[in-house]
């Protein structure tokens, strides 16, 4: 069993010194290299010189550490620029079939959201008016204009008749006003798109094996964005009470997406699998038979007699931790994976699977945080064995008995976790509490403190 550990994320949330913990255990002899990586960074985001979109510097308008997978050495520069945002990035990334995918996801991924907000930088700076709806136009202030149109005068012009010089041009009734956030979220989206087309581009000429989950946050003017594409897993502790801040992508839990895939696109199944679900396989015996099952447009059970094509192994099998799509992954989103194909057959399962993260948004300033009230983020490792409760439970009473001078107090909280989560090696293998089994996984997890971001006077 080894332990990895790094800590000094500085000037946490632009206000004071600080420090993050991030503590990672490896299942040591699964696998050659660590499938478990992160990346911690501080990074400045300006628009380039001339209004260029192109790809951000990486020496030049740029607050960074150096690209070390478990956040060590993180060094700060002064910028003493004021037209661009400071923007703090951590982020999990849960490895299977190799460590490729993960290993440069975690140099990488920031880098592509960095790209995809230099272009925005602008109209995030100004929060006082909301995003222009097409680049480069003014933005309309709804105060100068009280003017109420009718349908049909706002598709004719509103006044004058057609093609004179009065007619203004013509314009939809309504137009819906995108916030500020939204531009964000689309950002992080689009950059876990181009991180996947990076790695399907990039996996022969550097041999970027499996594919990873993954799990990233964001802060930025205020907010922290949590994205999500995988079994990881983000909550918020706060007064001892959990906020959910992601949700998990499994068979299970993409049930009917993966089915209506299926459904539309049959050529994807081989001819070897029934996008069906049932209660188990079906056996032979039981062809005309009536039994349970359901389709992509169900939530509940119904009755349906049995043909032959329902012999085929179904797309999703299995229950809880064990299920698989095509009997071979058992999480839905994430990147990489462009080679993965069903065991001894031609067939693809990269169809799918999605790249898209899921993005969940929580507002610092709008609460008031306690030296104990801190975002934790870790891979499945840590989740297959401990409730969101439980983990609350250690956390709110490991960190009142540390002192809260001690810069390490969120280090131990995270390797405490870990601990509980390994558990003590005993005659019938690891365990836990109550005599459960202990993860047998790697287990990374970030303790990431918010009291610093309280909004000063």
């Amino acid at each position: 069993m080894t332990f990895q550990t790094s800590q000094g994320l500085s000037e946490l949330f632009l206000l004071r010194a600080s420090s993050c913990a991030h503590i990672r255990v490896i299942n040591a002899g699964k696998s050659t290299h660590n499938e478990d990586q992160a990346s911690c960074e501080v990074l400045f985001v300006k628009k380039k010189a001339g209004g260029s979109n192109s790809t951000p510097n990486k020496n030049s308008s740029t607050k960074r550490r150096s690209s070390l997978p478990n956040g060590e050495g993180l060094q700060l520069k002064d910028n003493s620029d004021t037209d661009g945002i400071n923007l703090y990035y951590w982020s999990l990334f849960d490895g299977h079939a190799g460590s490729g995918a993960a290993v440069v996801a975690s140099k990488m991924l920031q880098h592509h959201i960095l790209e995809q907000l230099q272009e925005i930088v602008d109209i995030l700076r100004n929060t006082a008016v909301l995003p222009p709806t097409c680049l480069g136009e003014e933005p309309d202030n709804p105060s100068s204009n009280s003017r109420t149109l009718t349908r049909a005068a706002s598709l004719r012009g509103g006044v004058g008749a057609p093609g004179s010089p009065s007619t203004p041009p013509t314009r939809f009734f309504t137009e819906k006003k995108i916030p500020h956030e939204c531009l964000v979220i689309g950002a992080i989206e689009s950059a876990f798109k181009e991180m996947d087309l990076q790695i399907e581009r990039e996996r022969t000429v550097y041999n970027i094996s499996g594919g990873c989950t993954a799990l990233v946050v964001v802060y930025l003017l205020g907010k922290l964005y949590v994205a999500n594409a995988g079994d990881s897993r983000a909550i918020i502790i706060r007064n001892g009470e959990v906020i959910p801040m992601s949700s998990e992508f499994t068979p299970e839990t993409e049930r009917q997406r993966l089915q209506y895939l299926a459904y539309m696109q049959p050529h994807l199944l081989g001819n070897e699998f029934t996008h069906l679900e049932f209660p188990r396989r079906v056996q032979r015996k039981e062809v005309g038979k009536r039994m349970l099952y359901r389709d992509f447009n169900m939530t509940g059970w119904a009755y349906k007699t049995i043909e032959e094509d329902d012999l085929k192994f179904p797309l999703i099998y299995g229950e809880g931790k064990k299920a698989r799509v095509m009997a071979t992954i058992g999480v839905t989103r994430g990147l990489g994976d462009h080679d993965l194909k069903v065991h001894d057959s031609n067939i693809y399962i990269k169809p799918f699977l999605s790249s898209s993260p899921e993005v969940r948004v929580y507002d610092l300033l709008q609460y008031e945080h306690g030296p104990d009230d801190v975002l934790i983020l870790a891979t499945d490792g840590l989740w297959d064995v401990l409730l969101n409760e439980e983990v609350a439970e250690a956390v709110t009473n490991f960190l009142p008995n540390c002192d809260p001078d001690d810069p390490h107090r969120y280090t131990l909280a995270a390797q405490d976790l870990v601990m509980r989560a390994r558990g003590v090696l005993k005659d019938r293998g690891w365990r836990i509490s109550n005599d459960r089994l202990g993860s047998g996984d790697d287990i990374s997890v970030y303790v990431i403190p918010l009291i610093h971001g309280n909004k000063q006077s």
